[in-house]
């Protein structure tokens, strides 16, 4: 009876170690083989969501990991609609020299997506990633690289992590591309804003939901399909699109994080991006960061639409690498980088934006300039 009960914990200790513990879809049939592969090597975590309507409702998130634990940490967050999956051909690029962590946040991917009232909250996400880095991937030293809502999701928890004396772990660098965190100069299309109307929402919503999967076609296409389909990831969007609402009611004060932070930022815009055109990064590098006394850097991405780690995700991954490797120049030799720099890229790598220092010109030597000629 002893060696029984001993067969049978291992069998529940095995259990609960299987990282589709907590899939609410055993059923759920894939058509990509890239997506069911994603699912499949992730794990899963319980989260108690501390915003308040929430009553402490838990939700499972689904997380991976990637590359040696031994070698510098990288987290990275995703944005809206999609999941950690945009990152996968970057961190193809960066495993070898970096471990990274990166999760699906409540509402995507691969976690649950409650739709019962559940209030999908930034500043939530923002303690959900405290969390994750404290208790799941034990993190100490680490680089923030966030993109769309994972942006505003990495400012809400960078105010809570410079207003605690004691956070426990270091952010070392942190990296912002493409996301409409400055609302006023976004191109916000109506698929987007239907979602805060209480009628035309849910029937946008429902009209989507009664257009067919597709079972076949691009490899790409079919995995953000399924991803999307996963626990009905279009029903979510009716909820979690109302983040909106959170960012511009917060945007301001997050974005003052930025000027009041110690830590190195790398910002990297794709240009191509409509619906974020590149006027909202030229704001907010010139408002939040051109004045920083600490190491910052922009970076366009020539050839990039809004997923710059999807569309060029090498040239991403070597700005990262730049950047965390010592490589960005401070103020004093930034002009001459971008000679050297300029040089040796290619036409899809990021191209460096350096700092703005408006004063009056003046140029050396004893050549006079009047209206009745030069002197």
């Amino acid at each position: 009876m002893k060696q029984y009960r001993t067969v049978k914990l291992l069998l529940v200790l095995l259990v609960l170690k299987s990282p589709l513990l907590f899939s609410q879809a055993d059923d759920f049939t894939f058509y990509s083989e890239l997506a069911q592969q994603w699912y499949q090597a992730g794990e899963y975590f319980e989260w108690t969501s501390t915003t308040a309507d929430n009553n402490n409702a838990a939700v499972n998130v689904h997380y991976r990991t990637f590359g040696n634990r031994d070698n510098p940490k990288l987290l990275l967050l995703h944005g809206y609609p999609t999941s950690s999956f945009d990152f996968r051909e970057m961190i193809g690029f960066l495993e070898d020299e970096y471990f990274m962590a990166t999760l699906d946040f409540p509402g995507f991917g691969f976690s649950d997506k409650p739709q019962n009232d559940y209030s999908y909250l930034l500043a939530d996400d923002a303690r959900l990633v405290d969390f994750f880095l404290r208790e799941i991937v034990k993190f100490e030293d680490f680089a923030l690289f966030t993109h769309d809502r994972g942006v505003s999701v990495g400012l809400a928890f960078l105010g809570n992590y410079l207003d605690n004396p004691n956070p426990g772990y270091t952010i070392n660098y942190h990296f912002l591309s493409n996301s409409g965190m400055f609302l006023p100069l976004a191109n916000l299309t109506e698929g987007q804003t239907v979602l805060l109307d209480a009628v035309k929402g849910p029937a946008a919503i429902a009209e989507q939901k009664a257009r067919p999967r597709p079972t076949q076609g691009n490899p790409l296409m079919l995995a953000y399909a399924d991803i999307q389909a996963f626990n009905d990831g279009i029903g979510a969007r009716l909820h979690v699109g109302k983040y909106l609402l959170e960012r511009v009611a917060n945007e301001y004060r997050w974005l003052d994080n930025l000027p009041r932070s110690p830590i190195p930022v790398a910002y990297i815009w794709g240009i191509l991006d409509p619906v974020n055109p590149i006027r909202i990064s030229n704001y907010v590098w010139d408002a939040y960061l051109n004045e920083r006394e600490v190491e910052s850097s922009y970076w366009i991405m020539p050839t990039a639409s809004h997923y710059p780690q999807r569309d060029r995700p090498e040239e991403v991954a070597k700005v990262v690498r730049l950047a965390l490797t010592g490589q960005v120049p401070d103020r004093e030799t930034e002009d001459a980088f971008m000679w050297s720099y300029n040089r040796g890229r290619s036409a899809d790598d990021a191209i460096f934006v350096g700092h703005s220092d408006i004063r009056e010109v003046v140029f050396p030597g004893s050549v006079e300039y009047t209206p009745s000629g030069y002197r």
